[in-house]
């Protein structure tokens, strides 16, 4: 019986979704934090800083919660990340048909570890103790996921062409580009505002970043939802398959499998279209 082998599919959504609620409820969790002990001013923050940096709050008795945070989030993000490369590589959803395909595919998921390194890092090199490598990590953290996206989308791109009929691909490539230019935008807004002393305007600039990084991971459940619809699909199929030939109905092949037929007729069940 073929349904408890294709089960292991119907929950790989799920890891996005680990990801995106851990990361939001870590920085909700800070922000929150930092508000009840009414806006304190921490070491690591500028003298004419009021409000206070993600890794202002994160250098001081919150940097557990901000290191395990930043692990669960890269951790199930990259799982995610891994799941879908695997999906396309095996069929279960488009797969990548060009070279050029494979190639954005390869250079997503290196960029993707290369921003995955950075957020843990800049975790551990707090901003207090290590502020130059803590700046360092923070740019690779941001740059490595934005150029991830970037070669995501471009691969994307390419596999519309072929797989025209699915919505989903054009959902993701256009979130994930949406993604990219607002990131970006406000990525320059972040630094200009750094480097001019403009702490305050930089802090906000920086906790709107960080949360519209959540929206990135969401992408990626739209990504593996299709997978899950599809197992599901399937499994329905193989219990009505079984059904039919437990009760005499149905018509078992050479490989053990039944075919669908019922009563002798050409009513077929038919396992669904991958994504």
């Amino acid at each position: 019986m073929a349904v408890p082998g294709i089960l292991k599919y119907a929950f790989i959504w799920i890891l996005p979704l680990v990801s995106a609620l851990t990361w939001l409820g870590m920085l909700l969790t800070m922000l929150v934090v930092w508000e009840v002990e009414g806006h304190p001013h921490y070491a690591s923050m500028s003298a004419n800083q009021d409000i206070a940096y993600i890794s202002d709050i994160g250098a001081q008795g919150l940097k557990p919660l901000f290191i395990a945070g930043c692990c669960v989030t890269t951790v199930f993000l990259d799982l995610s990340f891994a799941s879908e490369r695997w999906l396309r590589h095996t069929g279960r959803l488009a797969k990548n048909l060009g070279t050029a395909e494979k190639v954005l595919s390869a250079l997503s998921v290196a960029f993707a570890v290369a921003g995955t390194a950075g957020l843990i890092l800049l975790s551990i090199f707090d901003t207090l103790h290590h502020p130059r490598l803590h700046d360092g990590f923070l740019l690779l953290f941001i740059a490595g996921y934005v150029i991830s996206a970037i070669f995501v989308c471009a691969e994307y791109q390419r596999l519309g062409i072929h797989f025209r009929e699915h919505f989903i691909l054009r959902f993701s490539f256009w979130a994930k580009l949406t993604f990219i230019l607002v990131e970006i935008a406000l990525a320059i807004v972040f630094a200009s505002t750094m480097f001019t002393k403009q702490q305050n305007v930089a802090a906000v600039f920086e906790w709107v970043i960080a949360l519209i990084f959540t929206f990135y991971v969401l992408t990626f459940f739209v990504d593996l939802l299709p997978a899950a619809r599809d197992t599901q699909m399937r499994t329905n199929v193989e219990r009505l398959h079984m059904r039919d030939v437990e009760n005499g109905n149905g018509h078992i092949n050479g490989n053990g499998v039944s075919d669908g037929t019922v009563n002798g007729a050409n009513a077929h069940y038919k396992t669904p279209r991958n994504f």
